[in-house]
This record gives C-alpha cells, structure tokens and sequence, in this order.
C-alpha cells in the first residue's frame, strides 16, 4: 500500500515586491515528505531553499508573500489539512507542536537575555499545559537527549557561554521539544568546525530514528547530503531542476547544475590544476535560459589533474626559494585571571611557542578547530595583536621591534582577507572607494585619475566590471563581495596574503570559482599565501604544505598531500575523518 506523504508542497510559488519590481523567489514548486524520511533540499544561495522552509513555517515575511500554492500536512488526525488556509491561532499551535525548526545561525535565534534553559523551558509551556518546574525537569532531559554536558549547568548558562556546536544543540532541544512530526533544519552546520559538525550531523540522525520524525535538511554541502538523506531536491533559480533517491542522483546526475555542483568540490584523492565550475557544465543566457554543455564530470577532473611533471617541478623550485617568512618561538597569551592586586595569575594560550617559515612563491595551508590559534596567529603575524614573546622574521629582518610607520610600511606588503567581507567594507562606501582608498593611504600612484584606472583593472582581475565601481557592498552577493575583498588586499601590491577562512561562508560553486581566482592570481604575481580554514579538502587543494594546530601548537606538518593520505597525529586523522561525504569522493 502506498503510504501518504506526511507533508506535500504542491505548486508552491513565493514572491517579493520591491519599488520597482517582483520578484520570484519560488516558481510553482511540488515536493512532498514521507514519514520518517529525511529529504534534503539543495542549491546555491537564492535558489530558493530558505523561503520554501520558512514558507512550511509561515514564516514569511513582507515584502514578500506566498502567492499561490497549497502546503497539505497529514499530523496527529488532521489529514490533508491545508497549512496556508489556518487562521493565526492555529498556525502558532501547529509550529512547534507539529514542525519544528533549526535555523541556521543559532547565536541570532537565541535571545542574549536570558539562559538557555529558560528559553527552551518557555517554548515547552507555550505548546503544553505543564507547571514550571515540570518544563524545567523535561528541559533538562532534552539537554541530556542532545548530548550536551553537564545539563543542570547548561540550563543556567546564557548563549554566549556556550560554545557554536552547543547552541546549536540548544537549538535542536528546542525544535525537538514538543515531538514534532516534522524536523526544518536550515543549514544547520554551515559555520561549524568539520568534527563539531559531524557531532551535530550524527545526533540528528539518532533523533530521527528515536523519535520517527521527518527532516527537511537544507544545505549546499553535497557531503553532507550524501551522508545523511534518503531524496535529494536540487534547487536552482526557484525551481526544482532534480529530484530522486541520494545514490541515484549523485551516481547518474541528469541535469547540468547537479552535475556542476557535484564536480566543484575539490577532490580529496588527488590535486587539479583548478576546480570545475558550473559554467563548464552549463550557460545562462541573456534571457535567463540555460543551455546545456555536454560534459562528463569523471573525464573533466580527470583532465584536470595536476601533471606528475608540473607537481614535481614546483617541489624543486620551492626547496630552492629562500624563505619570505621565519616565525620563531612565538607566543601569544591572553590573561584569564588576576588577584586581587592585578597580578596575572592564569593565561589562555592562544599560541604557545611555534616556529615555521614559509617560502616565497609558496602557499602554506593551516588547519585546525575553532579555538586552536588560527586567527590569533595571522594577527600576531601582522601586529594586529602584539606578541607576547618570540621574534618574526619577514626577508630577514624582525618585525617585532617596528615603529609605528615602520609596520604601515610593512602591511603594505602583507595583506589580509578577512572571513566576513560584508563585516570588513565599510556600507557608506562605494566598492570603488574601498578599492582605492588604501592606495590613497599609502600614496601609490600620482593622482585619484591613476588610482581609478586602477581600480577598473582590479575589478576586471577578480571577474567583476568597471560599472561597478559606484555600487554600494550590499548590492552584491556574498561571492562578489568576496571578490570586491581580494581587489582590495591587491591594491597595494602584496607579496604575501593571509586569507582567513576566506571562503568557508561560500556556496561551494563559488567557493570553486574564488580558489580558481587565488591560484590564478598566485601564479600570475608569484603571491606567498598562508591559507587558513576549517576545511581540510580546501586546504589540500590550495597548499603546497600544510600545518595543523591544535590548542595554540603544531600537532604535525609537512607535505599537503603527505599530510592527507598519511596523517601521523591523531588530532590530524580525526579531522581527516570527519570530513563529510567520503562516498562521493570514491
């Protein structure tokens, strides 16, 4: 007998009004969910992922509006009840009670006010007539069911005490606390470190199968889908392009977006000279339709491997550079407690007693955990942060003891691109302003005329147009704006650029085209990197060598490929085992 769907979208079609235009969001799109199954939605950022959750959710709000369509729900003895007909009262009893959500940032969805305990306790007494210290006793057993630590502690703590692996936890106690049929889980890893990630990932699915619920997973990380779902729904531009059980799609994908998505993630048993991309399996044309290339994803990657000769080739010509960067015995500690006489009587370790250097020409890659010294690191490398001991070295001269025009002398030659674009332009400024100012600063060409021209080519360099030059950061997407932040860090010309976690926030697909930019970039200008990420299979790709850090120290490093395929450090052989979607790298 076939059995009903526990919840089936049918034509659903989302629209957003602006001053001048409507926009789509969602084009007359047909889903549905069985019992205890878990579908994964797919695509890129706007392809319409969020607003078909937020729209089960009736969580929509203006400009936009659910123009058409019907959401049926078969809950507790309410078949084929039409959740977009429901009156106001009827929509807060059934979310919640019926579908619950994780959304997917938990810092924004929690409130800084009050502890975690009595959020989730006040959530438990909206949905169900129970006293206060009853929801405060099923709290604490949710905490326990999502494996947090020390759940009487937890309940008095507020967010920000907590660390992001267990907010997110707190997140699904709450979404989980009134046994709903239907789980929404919006990214809900997205910004988690690969091991907390997989924690999250593997607590999710024990939930499912306790509780029986269905989950509607919503990501852009195909290794996390080919890990977790029983359907995929591949999403692009508003509409569904792909649809069928997670082996059959990823085996034999059909349609040339699925087919780019699946190929842009850097492979992790071997390197390539760059990344597919979509437009190697696909056009858009002027009038948004899309043409087809037919391209085989195993012939392409396969074409695209990086040369025994080429791999060679560099070894040598690094081994003879002379190192650009010597870093010696550096530590940076942060106080954690003084007596009461204002002596220090405990550190934080954020860098404890690390040496290395790196050649010029080279792209050092390095890993680890949030918390372990990543960040720390690449500001005490620039005087961002000072040190608290040990000398850096850059072409041999030591930096620790530069004058304040000194160091604005050396940042020249050393840029920055931070994780967050959106946070580091300034909104008031043009992009253009932006991208011209430093130069400005630092008295690089004659004039603003010169300085412009200038702009105009970087603009051009990282695949943006000179028309852009008078549009402000919102107007662009995070990818763009990515971009926007390389053109910047190259306008003074560097030698050497940090890049910290500068892609992790990504859609893979641009996450591809951003590392193809960098590497273009590095061959063309002879650019050192230090690349800094959570993303071990990211890493692999961009570096010639790799260092893992751990707790402020170097658990191991050496050879990028040495490093993935024969991790001597345990700490290093978790990482590498929590990388999600192995299978699809076979």
């Amino acid at each position: 007998m076939h059995q009903q769907p526990l919840v089936s979208i049918e034509q659903l079609r989302v629209t957003f009004t602006g001053e001048h235009e409507t926009v789509t969001a969602v084009k007359d799109i047909s889903l549905s969910v069985a019992p205890g199954e878990m579908l994964a939605i797919v695509g890129e950022s706007g392809s319409g992922k969020s607003v078909t959750a937020l729209s089960i959710m009736q969580l929509i709000q203006a400009p936009g509006k659910i123009a058409g369509g019907k959401i049926v729900f078969n809950g507790d003895g309410h078949t084929n009840r039409d959740l977009l007909s429901l009156s106001p009262g009827d929509v807060r009893a059934y979310r919640g009670n019926d579908v619950g959500m994780i959304f997917q940032e938990p810092m924004t969805s929690l409130n800084p006010l009050y502890t975690c305990g009595f959020q989730v306790m006040e959530a438990i007494r909206v949905h169900k007539k129970v006293s206060q210290e009853e929801a405060k006793q099923q709290t604490i057993a949710l905490f326990s069911q999502v494996k947090l630590p020390d759940p009487q502690n937890i309940w008095k703590r507020y967010p920000h005490e907590l660390s992001g692996g267990q907010k997110q936890r707190v997140m699904i106690a709450m979404a989980i606390s009134c046994n709903p049929k239907l789980l929404i889980a919006d990214e809900p890893t997205t910004a988690l470190d690969v091991t907390v990630q997989k924690s999250i990932l593997a607590l999710l699915k024990e939930l499912q199968t306790s509780l029986g619920m269905s989950i509607i997973f919503i990501t852009h990380d195909l290794g996390v889908v080919a890990d977790m779902a029983d359907r995929v729904v591949v999403m692009y531009k508003g509409s569904i392009v792909e649809e069928g059980a997670v082996k059959q799609v990823f085996d034999n994908p059909q349609h040339p977006y699925t087919k780019g998505l699946l190929a842009c993630r850097p492979p992790l048993e071997h390197k390539l000279l760059r990344l597919p991309v979509i437009r190697d399996f696909m056009e858009v044309n002027a009038d948004g339709s899309l043409e087809a290339k037919q391209t085989d994803i195993k012939a392409l990657q396969e074409a695209l491997i990086l040369p025994p000769a080429v791999k060679s080739a560099r070894i040598a010509l690094l081994q003879s550079s002379a190192p650009i960067l010597e870093v010696q015995h550096l530590h940076k500690w942060f106080p954690t407690r003084t007596n009461v006489f204002g002596k220090v009587q405990a550190y934080f370790k954020a860098v404890n007693d690390l040496s290395f250097d790196v050649k010029t020409g080279e792209t050092l890659g390095l890993v680890g955990e949030s918390g372990c010294g990543k960040t720390t690191l690449s500001r005490t490398l620039l005087r961002l942060t000072e040190p608290t001991a040990g000398d850096i070295l850059y072409k041999g001269k030591s930096i620790t003891g530069f004058s304040t025009s000194e160091l604005r002398d050396f940042r020249k030659h050393m840029q920055l691109i931070f994780q967050d674009p959106y946070s580091s332009l300034n909104p008031r400024m043009t992009i253009g302003e932006a991208i011209l100012e430093p130069m400005h600063v630092h008295g690089l060409h004659s004039n603003d005329t010169q300085r412009k021209e200038k702009v105009y080519e970087l603009l051009e360099k990282v695949n943006l147009l000179p028309s852009h030059y008078n549009r402000y950061p919102h107007e662009f997407s995070g990818g763009q704006r990515q971009r926007i932040v390389i053109a910047r860090a190259l306008a003074l010309e560097p030698e050497f650029i940090i890049c910290d976690e500068s892609v992790s926030a990504l859609d893979v697909s641009i996450q591809a085209q951003v590392l193809n930019l960098l590497m273009q970039l590095r061959e063309e200008y002879n650019f050192t990197y230090i690349f800094i990420s959570h993303d071990l299979s990211v890493v692999h790709f961009m570096s010639d060598r790799m260092m893992v850090m751990n707790k402020g120290q170097i658990e191991e490093m050496g050879a990028a490929d040495a490093i993935y395929q024969n991790p001597q450090s345990p700490y290093t052989q978790q990482l590498i085992a929590a990388i999600p979607g192995k299978a699809l790298h076979q």
